[in-house]
């Protein structure tokens, strides 16, 4: 398996972090930290573009040589802004436009919302077992595959033009209980006892 590229969030942007990714080759995608009066200066501009710097970190040790890509992208109006704003990232062992970089990096949100997703879902067991436990997690993401093909055979809009899916229509809160009813339903679970006397 090899990686195609780590994109790491800002948490690890340090020099120890990056050199250790430079000296093993591993091509990855961080977004950078301001600091500095001359990082402000390198994201400030009205084109995109790959510009260079160097992370000197706290003094110790060599400093570390970083590629910057940055995609520059105008408000238009959107949330009541205006003008650009510099997204700058750290990259390291690939050769893409820059938008490509900045759409890559974005989707990672959505494996994080699919982790958070699946946590819902994902029965909890206190055993040890490996195997035990890795079955639970396929099986938490199968459930949430299987709400978002839903979703997606039956929950698209008919019209002209792209696809559009109506997220309202079908959440994944109702999904999963439709999913525990039936379970309930199949299953039988007791809801009653007997009892031998009567608190009246």
């Amino acid at each position: 398996m090899k990686i195609t590229v780590l994109c790491l969030d800002r948490d690890f942007y340090s020099k120890d972090v990056f050199t250790f990714l430079q000296n093993e080759d591993v091509p990855h995608i961080v977004p950078v930290r301001k600091h500095g009066e001359e990082l402000k200066k390198i994201l400030t501009g009205n084109h995109s573009r790959y510009d260079r710097y160097t992370m000197r970190g706290n003094g110790t040790g060599e400093p570390v040589e970083l590629t910057l890509a940055i995609d520059v992208q105008y408000h238009r109006g959107r949330n009541k802004k205006h003008g650009n704003v510099n997204l700058g990232y750290v990259v390291h062992g690939i050769d893409w436009n820059l938008r490509k970089v900045y759409s890559i990096y974005k989707n990672r949100f959505a494996i994080e919302s699919s982790y958070h997703m699946r946590n819902i879902v994902k029965a909890k067991t206190s055993s040890r077992n490996v195997v035990l436990r890795y079955l639970l997690t396929i099986i938490s993401f199968l459930l949430k595959n299987i709400w978002v093909a839903l979703k997606g055979n039956y929950s698209a809009r008919i019209q002209r033009g792209p696809r559009t899916i109506d997220d309202d229509l079908f959440r994944f809160d109702c999904f999963r209980i439709f999913v525990w009813e039936g379970i309930k339903k199949k299953l039988r679970p007791i809801t009653s006892v007997a009892v031998l006397r009567s608190l009246g």
